[in-house]
């Protein structure tokens, strides 16, 4: 059994490492939050976090803690480059699977959990957020723990059976380092299945066995020093943004152009769930056939459908929002295994076969989709074929078909092949094509030109109208992101050394307005692609004051 878990972590950090150094910052998340952390390294300001000059209060301390934990280990310090900001989303995927492998085995035994793990460590959404330096990935493992614990305490109960001393310390102790990290999320999850649970079963009583006093207590041991500080430090203006804009936003209104109609998480599902889509939703409707009849399954639906239900509700829809919900599902996959054949493969309801062949068109869609991103988009963005896109095609396409299954019950050994296929796909596609995708990755080409054309150690550049986060990450905090008339004063106030960035079209207005102080600017390089986060093609001019 421990060797499961062993093999788990090792399967999720094998799955992930590939993309971690050569995948550029990804804008505009990703850049803000590696920024922010970059800037508490340089000020040796742990408490408060900014963005440049702004106030970043969005979300709490704890995720930029541990990115600069991984940076002081790094030895680098501000100069660590993005995949040692990446090791925490790593280690928090890797911890999410042990997590799930753990909470399976204690369920439904140790093939389940092994099967568990493997799916939660083999999806889109998880590979993505592995390679992503943001608070997801650490969410997940903070909600797997707690979640985990939750169930066995729940199932103690059911079976008249003592709890075990550590599970309300786990529980709550993953409360409170989640809230850390995203706020009310963990313990929303928690309180949602909760509820679920109380809606079937009319009784609360087994929740009194997480020792609420004591669980509290632990909770403000962890969350309260921080805020205290941060209140003092922000005279209070944490709360009003974190809270009374960030949160309150997007449950009233869509926000950030990400305000989408209810549906989306169903519509989105089988991307994020590939290839496991088809499998969970056949062990999911299997489950509900007969959560009556077993607890364990009551609690899984209760992990998935009502955290589900709550963010198709939200106006403002992110993919990864509800991924906290996905190990509901996998641990139905590691149940499915644990019944006779000929119980596991029943035949479902007539609406549920109508989800499960819609399910199984959406695996088909995505995995040809898929197939056909690895292969066109080095042709259409690089205007190169790249030999790496075949055999990321070919896996892409043989895991959708051993992703869809003549039976509802899949076997073990399958279940690895398909987690396999899925980690070359997601190695080739993160890890060699994407980063290949030169003209997508204006950042780090400003930043080659940048220390190409760099004419003394203190230059600063000066952007127009190229405002990317990932920009100031790679290029320096006190990049100045300005419009053309701030580049020309910026040129002019230190001509020796500054360097200026702007549309190779606006030049003859950058030289305009330098004309009146006598002097004209001098184009080093150019630098052409596509802004992918807004869509704009742009043809970027380096500029520096001419001798």
């Amino acid at each position: 059994m421990n060797r499961n878990y062993l093999i788990l972590f090792l399967f999720s950090i094998v799955m992930t490492v590939s993309g971690l150094a050569s995948l550029p910052p990804v804008d505009r998340d990703e850049s803000r939050f590696v920024q922010s952390t970059k800037q508490m390294v340089e000020t040796g300001d742990y408490i408060d976090i900014r963005l440049q000059d702004v106030t970043r209060y969005k979300k709490p301390i704890g995720i930029y803690w541990l990115q600069s934990a991984a940076v002081a280990l790094s030895g680098e310090g501000a100069e660590a480059p993005i995949w040692v900001y990446r090791l925490v989303s790593m280690l928090g995927i890797a911890l999410a699977v042990v997590g799930i492998g753990w909470t399976g085995t204690k369920l439904f035994g140790a093939n389940a959990g092994l099967a568990a793990g493997l799916m939660m460590a083999a999806i889109f959404a998880t590979a993505f957020e592995g390679r992503d330096a943001k608070t997801d990935a650490m969410l997940l493992a903070c909600c797997v723990a707690a979640q985990g614990a939750l169930a066995q305490v729940y199932l103690a109960a059911r079976r008249k059976e003592p709890v075990a001393g550590h599970l309300p310390w786990i529980f709550w102790i993953a409360q409170g380092l989640g809230i850390l990290i995203k706020g009310p999320v963990a313990p929303l999850l928690s309180l949602l299945t909760a509820a679920a649970l109380f809606a079937f079963e009319r009784d609360w009583r087994w929740l009194l066995k997480l020792k609420l006093a004591r669980g509290i207590i632990i909770v403000l041991v962890i969350v309260l020093p921080w805020i205290i500080l941060i209140s003092w430090k922000s005279g209070g203006a944490f709360f009003q943004e974190a809270v009374g804009k960030d949160m309150l936003n997007k449950v009233a209104q869509g926000e950030e152009s990400h305000g989408l109609p209810p549906g989306f998480y169903m519509l989105t599902y089988s991307l994020f769930m590939w290839p496991f889509g088809l499998i969970a939703v056949g062990a999911g409707l299997q489950a509900i056939n007969r959560f009556w009849d077993d607890p364990r399954l009551r609690f899984c639906l209760a992990w998935y459908i009502p955290f589900w239900l709550v963010f198709e509700a939200i106006p403002t829809k992110l993919p990864h929002y509800v991924m906290p919900a996905y190990p509901g599902m996998a641990l139905l996959i590691g149940w499915l295994l644990t019944l006779p054949a000929d119980k596991a493969n029943a035949p479902l309801k007539r609406w549920q076969s109508w989800l499960w062949w819609s399910t199984a068109f959406g695996v088909v869609v995505v995995s040809i989709g898929l197939a056909a991103v690895c292969l066109g988009a080095p042709i259409y963005f690089a205007k190169a074929f790249s030999w790496w896109s075949i055999p990321a095609a070919i896996a892409a396409l043989v895991t959708g078909y051993l992703a869809f299954p003549r039976q509802l019950q899949v076997p073990l050994g399958r279940i690895a092949a398909i987690a396999v296929g899925a980690g070359i796909t997601f190695s080739l596609l993160f890890g060699v094509i994407a980063p290949s995708l030169k003209p997508i990755w204006l950042s780090p080409a400003i930043k080659a030109a940048v220390d190409a054309n760099r004419p003394c150690d203190t230059t600063v550049l000066a952007s127009a109208p190229y405002h990317e986060p990932s920009l100031v990450f790679l290029v320096g905090t006190n990049t100045v992101l300005t419009d053309v008339d701030g580049v020309a004063k910026h040129l002019a106030a230190d001509p020796a050394c500054a360097l200026g960035l702007a549309p190779v079209k606006d030049e003859q207005k950058l030289n305009e307005l330098l004309a009146g102080q006598g002097k004209s600017a001098k184009r080093l390089t150019e630098i052409d692609g596509l802004n992918y986060s807004s869509g704009d093609k742009l043809a970027l001019g380096l500029y520096r004051v001419a001798p």
